[in-house]
């Protein structure tokens, strides 16, 4: 069983940052992934950006390349996202997400990039 805890959003101007954290309890299994995906209003879910499990591959949204960036911390099995130069149209409920079957979701955290 894993859990996900999402924490750090809040309301921002545009051009700030922001870091989130997911602290996860439970085992995640080399391999796979933890990822970050987010929701606007009306809009579908998407990925973020993710990292696996042993090796520390990223991935990312063509979105956040160059503004984003997920690290993790094993010791405390955490995984941030650094937001940087944040703009309007990042303003969604940012989830944490496992792809280790049978997939685990944080209860998501809001971030809203305005003036």
């Amino acid at each position: 069983q894993v859990r996900l805890v999402e924490s750090g959003g809040g309301l921002v101007r545009p051009g700030g940052s922001l870091r989130l954290s997911c602290a996860h309890s439970g085992s995640i299994f080399a391999g796979f992934y933890l990822g970050w995906y987010r929701q606007a209003p009306g809009k579908e879910r998407e990925l973020v950006a993710s990292i696996r499990i042993g090796d520390g591959r990223t991935n990312y949204a063509d979105s956040v390349k160059g503004r984003f960036t997920i690290s993790r911390d094993s010791a405390k099995n955490t995984v941030y996202l650094q937001m940087n130069s944040l703009q309007p149209e990042d303003t969604a409920a940012y989830y944490c997400n496992t792809n280790q079957p049978p997939g685990y979701w944080g209860q998501g955290t809001q971030v809203t990039v305005s003036s």
